[in-house]
This record gives C-alpha cells, sequence and structure tokens, in this order.
C-alpha cells in the first residue's frame, strides 16, 4: 500500500521528534551548520534551510549522475539527538527518508531528480523545516518551519 509523501514525511517527523512545543529564532547566518561533504565527490548544494535553530538541511546536486542528495547537519556534534533528512521527487513511486539518533547528521539520501520538482525536509530534535516543489524552473518553492 502507498502512502502519501505527506503522510510519510509527516510519520517520519513525528517518529522522529517528540517532546513538547518549543518555537526559536532561526540560526544566524553566522552560526549555521556548514555543508559536510557527505553526499560524495561531485555534489553541490543547490540548496538549504535553517531547521530552526539546530542546525541546517542541505538538498545537493550531481549533474553529472542526475542525482540529489540530501543531509541534514547539526551546528555542533553532540550527544545524540532525533534527527531526519526527507528526500521526494516528483513522479517517484516513494520518498526517500533517514530518521534516528545522530550525533551530527541524518543522511544521505539520495534520488534521480533531472529536470524534476524536488520536496525535502530535515529534523533534528523538535523543530524542522520542509520545502516542497524546489528546483524546478520557475515555480516559487513553498517551505513550511515548524517547532514542537
Amino acid at each position: 500500500m502507498k502512502i502519501s509523501r505527506y503522510v510519510a514525511a509527516t510519520a517520519v517527523l513525528a517518529s522522529a521528534v517528540a517532546g513538547t512545543v518549543v518555537l526559536a529564532p532561526s540560526a544566524s547566518a553566522a552560526a549555521r551548520a556548514a555543508y559536510n561533504g557527505a553526499c560524495g565527490s561531485g555534489y553541490k548544494v543547490v540548496n538549504s534551510a535553517p531547521v530552526g535553530s539546530q542546525g541546517t538541511v542541505f538538498l545537493t546536486y550531481n549533474s553529472a549522475k542526475g542525482k540529489n542528495c540530501v543531509v541534514t547537519v547539526r551546528n555542533s556534534a553532540g550527544a545524540a539527538k532525533n534527527m531526519f533528512a526527507y528526500l521526494y521527487v516528483n513522479g517517484s513511486d516513494e520518498p526517500q527518508q533517514d530518521s534516528g539518533l545522530y550525533k551530527s547528521y541524518a543522511g544521505p539520501i539520495y534520488d534521480t531528480g533531472r529536470g524534476k520538482c524536488i520536496d525535502w525536509a530535515g529534523g533534528i530534535d523538535n523543530q524542522a523545516t520542509y520545502t516542497y516543489g524546489s528546483n524546478c524552473g520557475s515555480l516559487t518553492a513553498h517551505r513550511v518551519t515548524k517547532g514542537w
């Protein structure tokens, strides 16, 4: 049975995030996590979004392979926290996702996405950022940031 990508993203978030509502300001540019190269050789950052004040989710692309990769990186490594990385390429059967307790980053996750719109997300502890309809030409992406 196929699960809609929204339901799948919500399920990943629900399983990865537990706690009370905490809304924190976005991290300043100086404090944001840097891309850590986890996707491998040839992947370049094409988009990113802060995950509250705790880190950054990166969308990367390898033009030679036509593949996208998502990784969620904490501002500073430490004790393991619930984290997730999520990627859905428009027209794919299933989203790609990684969730669990991580000390520095979640992912990388990959999917072929040449010429397609991308939905991607990342979460750390009680904060998450979702971007829908991204990197597909002239269409404007829609971003949702949530705190629990």
